[in-house]
């Protein structure tokens, strides 16, 4: 064929492979454009709701017999761990959970109150972040309602430099300290603002309890969000005090726990552990442990039940809070791309405050009501109500109403951590396991929704999952000061059926009391005063209950453990129990 008989082929060849080139960029162009409008989609809003003062199955899908259908079907359509642990204690929760680092780390790791040593200011740490201030630069618009309790300056006063509006929220509903009436808050604050409950202009319920003024506002914010800001995603902390004593709940609530009780502490534990084997939370080789109570020989049986009954009536309240939380992102849209986080910040309390009288305290004391501008300055008794009368407790003061504060106790408090040893304070699993369920439909395959990980995990993890789903940098820097690295690992794998990346084992030290965790092995401690330490060791795959000391059949894997928890420990900054005070 010849060249010129060519010429007509080589031309249509050429406008083909052209015509093939221009789709090939117009398709690279259009890929380039989904992939970029994806990115700027996908960051997902991110919901952290933190409980106080609550067990591992006090919630029903854990094993409670108390309703909870909001969390439980945030569960079902998500996943739940079974082996999630925090910090033992109110505030070193907090700290860990804001900043990705152990609570030493971030300066928190007893309570509020400079100790003398950098482990143990009471401030958050200038060395840490908050999840806020990392997720704030990404885009997001942050928000908190609830209980902040990471700082000692919270009076009128007092330098708020570390509130939190000033580490990285945007706005804030809530209480600085960590404890105080549920109808009338100390510490009350909008933003920096303090108020109370009857002089704030932006919510006037006709009856306020605060864990209903946690979630509305919550919701509120949620709502000037998405008429203000409903480009941008939202990052919400929500940290009810719910059911931290004083048990004190709204009458409708108490009405509905009204003779739930009656059996007693073993038989609710018994039934609460064969409901969480059933849900697949429990192992079927792990014992219960030992029933503290005794009901047969329980002389105000009408009491500890009432006891009871209104702290069942703090947890219904909060879920349904968290339902209207939810609801208002399913309103908005939003729901299907929120990475919805639950969990708490210690097990079951048994802390015995109000439970004994203070007739004795109060006999000779005279209350005046307080203005609509006077703050409510003590947390607990001897103390009053808004309208002057005396806060009573002990036996016989019926719980639930404002002019009342009583604990549960240490019995319920057994009954919470069901099926396990010890309580808020202790390393052991009834004081630092925690339920935790995790809800994202848009990062959760279908196949994997109302699935157990079994996978251990720790609040320094969700810092690193945030900075993960968000595309936000962690950094090296933050307002001149050098940040430390985070300690955790990103739990998105686990959202997809993987093993978590962790190499480093977990650890916890807290009043002395002390415990690690390396993979099934975990040591334990409890600090007794005038006494030297003793460690346990127990196989935690076999034995999570902790009910079979391997200590003296395994003294090579308990020396090896005890060398990595003295070494977590001089690299965080924990001290000798009691501390002997330092450098200011």
């Amino acid at each position: 064929m010849k060249m010129s008989q060519l010429t007509p082929v080589i031309k249509w060849l050429s406008s083909l492979l052209a015509l093939w080139r221009f789709c090939g960029l117009l398709l690279f162009a259009l890929a380039f454009l989904i992939a970029t409008v994806a990115r700027a989609a996908a960051p997902p809003n991110v919901v952290i709701i933190l409980a106080d003062d609550m067990g591992y199955s006090d919630i029903g899908c854990y094993g409670s017999e108390i309703p909870t259908p909001s969390l439980d079907s945030l569960a079902k359509n998500g996943l739940r761990f079974t082996q999630f642990y925090n910090g033992a204690r109110c505030c070193p929760t907090r700290a860990a959970l804001l900043t990705g680092v152990y609570a030493h780390q971030a300066g928190i790791g007893l309570m509020e109150g400079d100790s003398g040593f950098d482990a143990y200011r009471g401030e958050l740490s200038r060395n840490a972040v908050t999840v806020a201030e990392v997720l704030r630069p990404a885009g997001y618009r942050t928000y908190m309602c609830g209980k902040w309790h990471v700082t000692s300056a919270r009076g009128p006063e007092s330098d708020n430099a570390n509130w939190p509006v000033q580490r990285g929220f945007d706005r804030f509903y809530g209480t600085i300290t960590g404890a105080g009436s549920f109808y009338d808050p100390a510490t009350l604050c909008r933003d920096n603002q303090f108020i109370t409950p009857v002089n704030d202009p932006e919510y006037k319920p006709r009856r306020f309890y605060y864990t209903d003024a946690i979630s509305d506002n919550a919701v509120k914010f949620m709502e000037d969000h998405a008429g203000e800001h409903g480009q941008k995603p939202l990052f919400l902390y929500v940290a009810y005090t719910s059911a931290h004593w004083p048990m004190q709940a709204l009458p409708d609530d108490i009405a509905r726990a009204k003779g739930r009780y009656e059996a007693g502490y073993d038989a609710i534990r018994q039934a609460r552990f064969t409901r969480a084997r059933e849900l697949g939370v429990l192992d079927p080789r792990w014992e219960m442990s030992s029933t503290v109570g005794k009901w047969d020989s329980v002389k105000n049986r009408e009491w500890e039940m009432q006891c009871m009954e209104v702290y069942a009536a703090m947890v219904e309240s909060m879920d349904r809070g968290i339902g209207r939380i939810v609801a208002e992102l399913k309103r908005q849209g939003r729901l299907e791309n929120t990475l919805f986080v639950y969990l708490q910040d210690n097990g079951g309390c048994a802390e015995g405050l109000g439970r004994n009288s203070n007739a004795d305290d109060i006999k000779d004391k005279v209350f005046s009501p307080l203005g609509p501008d006077e703050l409510q300055t003590n947390i607990w008794p001897p103390m009053q109500t808004r309208d002057g009368r005396p806060v009573l407790t002990g036996p016989g003061v019926v719980p639930g109403a404002g002019d009342t504060y009583v604990a549960y106790g240490r019995d319920w408090a057994n009954v919470s951590n069901t099926p396990f040893r010890g309580y808020k304070h202790y390393g052991l699993e009834g004081g630092i396991s925690t339920p935790f369920i995790v809800h994202w439909p848009a990062g959760i395959p279908a196949a994997r929704r109302n699935a157990v990980v079994s996978s251990p995990a720790h609040l320094i993890d969700l810092m690193a999952t945030c900075v993960s789903v968000s595309g936000a940098s962690y950094p090296k820097e933050f307002k001149e000061e050098s940040i430390q690295p985070m300690e955790g690992v990103s739990l998105v794998p686990a959202f997809v059926g993987r093993d978590l990346p962790r190499t480093a084992p977990l650890a916890w030290e807290h009043h002395g009391n002390s415990a690690l965790r390396d993979g099934k092995w975990k040591i334990v401690t409890e600090y007794r005063a005038n006494q030297s330490t003793k460690w346990e060791l127990y196989d935690m795959e076999a034995d999570r209950t902790e009910l079979h000391d391997l200590a003296a059949t395994h003294p090579e894997k308990l020396k090896e453990l005890v060398g990595k928890w003295q070494a977590w420990a001089d690299r965080v900054g924990v001290q000798p129990w009691p501390l002997k005070g330092g450098a200011k």
